[in-house]
């Protein structure tokens, strides 16, 4: 049963409650069993905001199903009465498809006005968290957006930012000074911090900005074909694509500018977008180049994750820093072809499209790269196998959701990820050192050497046998090992390679061994592996 596993997606709850809870005056009402409210102690713990979630639930209970009677119109009205929100998202549960409730007839019958209620009716068997927020955010789009005149100055639209969003706040911080230095106005973020009135002006910018294709991109979408909005869809993660994001957004808002008789915008000098507004706005070119990070020409990286950072980062790990990608992959069934699209040429074999996360360590373990750029589930294979790995999107952990400013957007959000890159393969080498040279008694101890003190086993019993000796042979001290058996002076051999790459290590003896017909890994048969294998 696929709930005993961890899943990259949440519930269609978790999709509603993104947008929902992004939002101001926006209310959800939840018609289900109960204890289906636990997504307000998820968003608690890792949201990080002062605000409690907007969340109730209408309680559904089998005395109430033999009764023929229903909690939705109550539930309804008490929202009303104690939070009195400008809108109530009514959301369907497992439960209420089952029992094939009308949710649509159940609200009407709470007395709540019509135009404060919105019942977002989709099957929460078959959508998941993305596809939920996505859709949502499109239906309260096309419920308020109004036409209007444009702003009278250059101003857009930033969509898809909702709560849970990877590095969110960063990344708005980033966007919005990227765009401040160009002159042109944030007119509304949707749905991160709009209230309806947000949503009502919509169409006055004069383009809109959906960098996420998970969330936001149809909603800029259903704004173009009916208000005939310009759109990027692009995401500024690495110092070329911010540059080709910044030249776009420039050349789209002079051709509206024109048609209404505004001076055109011209690129400012790069210095302008750095924090000081002296240096270059990214180190990233130049660090890239140096004798440090040339050692990463040749270090391999597998990507998983949602299409959106998948390819960033596939393209960011590969243009900009010169690692070799081994692989990648993403969750996201629905834009698998684009992801494929984007990244043809930039890997070795066919996109990996799965949603189990076994499979993905899999292909870690039989790889052994040399960094994982993932999610929260490649980090824990990964602190299995002593492979680096960093999170790169959802579904995140608590030490994602940062108070400090660490974007991934813009040429900040570039230096962001090239320190984590670095960091993150290197500091292996903390521990590595420490089982070299030892640090203040804090030594790494062989766990089956025998402690100090402790009483040694006797070998007086085999001085009587002929030829036997008081040391056993290497060959009689040898221990198996995944099928193939190492004598102890080959295991202490192995101790003095890299924590790291140890496992990568053995598992290239144990081939070699077997192609040369060793029946086990002697100290001779690691020296002639790690002299066939380069080492």
């Amino acid at each position: 049963m696929r709930l005993a596993f961890w899943l990259y997606e949440g519930t269609a709850l978790h999709g509603i409650s993104r947008i929902t809870n992004s939002m101001k005056g926006v209310h959800t009402v939840y018609h289900a069993p109960q204890g289906d409210d636990y997504i307000t102690a998820t968003y608690s713990m890792l949201e990080r905001t002062p605000d409690f979630p907007g969340l109730s639930i209408s309680v559904v209970r089998g005395r109430d199903l033999a009764q023929g009677v229903s909690r939705l119109p109550g539930t309804l009205q008490q929202v009303a009465h104690h939070y009195n929100p400008d809108l109530t998202v009514i959301a369907p549960s497992c439960s209420t498809a089952l029992l094939q409730e009308d949710l649509y007839q159940l609200a009407a019958h709470s007395g709540v006005p019509e135009e404060k209620l919105l019942v977002y009716a989709l099957n929460p068997f078959r959508v998941s968290e993305n596809e939920a927020a996505d859709g949502l955010l499109v239906e309260l789009v096309k419920r308020f957006a109004v036409a209007q005149e444009k702003t009278a100055i250059p101003s857009v639209n930033l969509i898809g930012f909702t709560s849970l969003g990877f590095h969110l706040r960063a990344n708005l911080t980033s966007l919005r000074r990227m765009l401040q230095t160009l002159g042109i106005s944030v007119n509304v973020v949707a749905p991160w911090g709009a209230g309806i009135e947000d949503l009502r002006k919509l169409p006055a910018a004069w383009l809109n900005i959906a960098p996420y294709r998970e969330i936001g991109a149809t909603a800029a979408g259903y704004l173009g074909e009916t208000f005939g909005m310009p759109a990027i869809y692009e995401a500024p993660i690495g110092v070329e694509p911010t540059l080709a994001w910044l030249r776009s957004v420039i050349e789209k808002i002079n051709v509206v500018g024109a048609e209404r008789g505004v001076p055109p915008l011209g690129m400012p000098k790069l210095n302008a977008f750095s924090l000081d507004g002296m240096s270059a706005p990214s180190g990233v070119p130049w660090f890239a180049r140096t004798a440090d990070m040339e050692s990463f020409s040749n270090k391999r990286a597998f990507v998983f994750g949602d299409a959106t950072h998948t390819v960033s980062i596939v393209k960011f790990l590969r243009d900009e820093l010169g690692m070799q990608i081994i692989g990648a992959g993403t969750y996201m069934h629905r834009h698998a072809d684009a992801v494929r699209k984007e990244l043809e040429g930039y890997l070795p074999g066919p996109l990996m499209v799965t949603d189990k996360f076994q499979d993905v360590s899999k292909v870690i373990e039989e790889e052994m790269p040399d960094l994982v750029c993932g999610t929260q589930m490649e980090r824990h294979s990964c602190r299995k196998l002593d492979v680096p790995c960093m999170v790169v999107c959802p579904p995140t952990h608590i030490e994602n959701h940062l108070l400090g400013y660490y974007p991934f957007f813009g040429f900040d959000g570039a230096d962001v990820i090239a320190d984590r890159v670095y960091l993150s393969c290197k500091l292996g080498l903390e521990k590595h050192l420490i089982d070299f040279f030892g640090d203040a008694g804090l030594e790494y101890e062989d766990e089956t050497a025998p402690s100090e003190g402790a009483p040694q086993a006797s070998n007086c019993h085999d001085s009587d046998s002929a030829g036997s000796s008081a040391v056993s042979s290497p060959v009689q001290a040898a221990t198996e090992a995944d099928g193939m058996s190492w004598t102890d002076e080959a295991e202490n051999m192995l101790k003095k390679v890299p924590f790291f790459v140890r496992k990568k290590v053995r598992k290239n003896t144990e081939n070699f061994a077997r192609e040369q017909g060793s029946l086990s890994v002697t100290a001779e048969v690691f020296r002639q592996a790690k002299e066939s294998l380069g080492g």
